[in-house]
């Protein structure tokens, strides 16, 4: 699945939950029970689509910072901010380094 894809399906599903009143009371953007829940719900997601990897938000937020983020050139300070990190010092924890990532920087 490409990121381009990732990028348009997610511009999507927010744009589904954009007019909700229960939503803009929280500053939210999707719903979400609980953690526990939204985890499950990930799980028959992955399931669903034949995907063997464990997914949880946790892994969600890593994706997000290395394969979206990163990968596209958003900054790490912009990253650590999005992902509501105080400091970049936690972001890095979440960034991981990725071949594609190392490619992209040699070739600059």
């Amino acid at each position: 699945m490409s990121t381009i894809f990732e990028i348009e399906t997610a511009k999507k599903l927010m744009a589904k939950y954009k007019n909700e009143p229960e939503l803009i009371e929280k500053d939210a953007v999707l719903p979400v029970l609980s953690n526990q829940k939204m985890n499950a719900y990930l799980k028959e997601i992955g399931t669903i689509c034949g995907i063997n990897e464990p997914m949880s938000t946790h892994t969600a937020r890593h994706t997000f910072a290395t394969t979206v983020a990163l990968e596209n050139n958003m900054p790490l300070e912009v990253v650590s901010k999005t992902l509501g990190h105080s400091s970049t010092k936690m972001t890095q924890r979440y960034a991981r380094t990725t071949e594609a990532l190392i490619q992209k920087n040699m070739e600059n």
